[in-house]
């Protein structure tokens, strides 16, 4: 019997007008079949819903992940230099020549980050004071909100500062905000916070609610002034052609600056976040694919339905000289055209979906009362979707073959169907 099921679907697909008549007849069944044409209708709504679900929960997982990754490299690199005691990078005009002619390196720039307390009208925060040079700022102007970057120059107190951590401290263009530093100069009573107050300038919004609501920017020899490091700095940033491959790209850096400074990459700055990404996507595309599963369930049992109905017709279309073959095609075309126009079904409304997605998720939190899509928790500021097209290809590719799969038993028992015994009574 499986030899006869596989040579039977092995055989040509193309369906002779006969057949094709047949199988549009049992596609649209009559009034009498409503039950069969309404489970064929619900099996074509579950398995749209189905490929609509698998395409937006994988599109915008997969945004999720390259927005995370876009704007963190885009603010801390591919990987930063770092010493590998801690503290400042001694020597690091040094080290930053050797990093620019490492060959793959597309950039590489000073850095400070030191984390302080910043105050305002009695209201505290906690910060990262952030040092770059002149460049790296003017790079920020695409994200400024309000102000002017240009105002940040050596020498000049005047800083920018992130959305969130403007509207948390209540801060207004040209405000004084006090950044404190614990490490102060020592004092015949004790060591006294350093505490310096900076105007405001101009104020930015990268869209991950971290960095929004913590950093503060200003030039490094700014930084260096209020952290007392001297010609110091904190690390250097590097940019590289290929960030899948920056281990690869930077070991020539590691292998030279072994002893002397730490490389550490995206990757493993954000190990743990990445991971837990990977497999929640993992995770949540086999938990959907079960729903497809059921949609191929719901077509099968159409079929089945349909192939008892019809079995006087069959057996009368045997008499008239069509061959199992014929029939196997009838009822794999009838539940193929079911799956087909489902995934196609499902691919357009999963892109409209996709296309509305922040309006939706406006909308259900303010019917529900919740905050479907807090930056707070989901570190991006608004909902992301990136999608590709070979997953497109599989999830419709999976969705139509489980469809074939579901029509082959149905198709096998109407084939085998004897006209003999199902004429016999009547």
């Amino acid at each position: 019997m499986a030899l006869q099921l596989l040579w039977i679907v092995a055989a040509p697909v193309i369906l002779s007008p006969f057949e094709w008549s047949i199988a549009k007849r049992y596609m649209l069944p009559g009034r009498s079949e409503a039950v069969i044409l309404l489970v064929a209708a619900i099996s074509i709504v579950v398995v749209a819903l189905s490929v609509a679900l698998l395409l937006v929960v994988m599109s915008v997982m997969n945004g999720f992940r390259a927005d995370l990754t876009d704007r963190i490299t885009a603010l801390n690199g591919h990987a930063v230099v770092q010493s590998t005691y801690g503290g400042g990078l001694e020597d690091w005009q040094g080290v930053l020549e050797e990093v620019r002619g490492t060959p793959g390196v597309t950039r590489a720039s000073p850095l400070i980050e030191q984390p302080l307390l910043a105050t305002y009208n009695g209201r505290a925060e906690g910060i990262f004071v952030r040092g770059n040079t002149p460049e790296d700022i003017e790079r920020m102007a695409p994200n400024v909100l309000a102000g002017d970057l240009s105002t940040l120059q050596p020498g000049q107190r005047n800083v920018a500062i992130g959305s969130r951590l403007q509207q948390n401290l209540g801060i207004r263009l040209g405000d004084t905000i006090t950044i404190v530093n614990p490490q102060g100069r020592p004092t015949p009573f004790g060591t006294v916070p350093r505490q310096v107050g900076y105007t405001v300038t101009a104020v930015f919004e990268i869209g991950l609610y971290d960095f929004d609501e913590r950093f503060v920017i200003m030039p490094i020899p700014n930084a260096q002034t209020l952290l007392m490091m001297g010609d110091q700095i904190g690390m250097i940033e590097v940019q590289v052609d290929d960030p899948d491959n920056v281990g690869e790209i930077l070991q020539p850096v590691v292998d030279q600056l072994a002893g002397r400074a730490l490389v550490t990459d995206w990757r493993s700055m954000n190990a743990a976040l990445f991971e837990a990404l990977q497999v929640e996507r993992v995770a949540m595309f086999f938990a959907l694919s079960m729903i497809v599963l059921v949609a191929a369930f719901n077509i099968l049992s159409s079929l089945v339905m349909l192939v008892r109905s019809k079995s006087r017709d069959i057996a009368i279309i045997r008499t008239m000289g069509a061959t199992r073959r014929s029939l196997m095609k009838i009822f794999v075309t009838t539940g193929s055209v079911i799956g087909l126009v489902g995934t196609l079904a499902g691919l357009l409304l999963g892109t409209l979906i996709l296309f509305f997605r922040n309006g939706i998720a406006h909308g259900l939190s303010t019917v529900f009362g919740v905050d479907v899509w807090d930056p707070s928790v989901r570190f991006l500021s608004e909902l992301p979707s990136r999608t590709d097209p070979m997953e497109v290809l599989m999830i419709a590719g999976m969705a139509m073959g489980l469809s074939f799969l579901a029509t082959l038993y149905p198709a096998y028992r109407a084939a085998n169907t004897d006209p003999v015994e199902v004429l016999r009574y009547e």
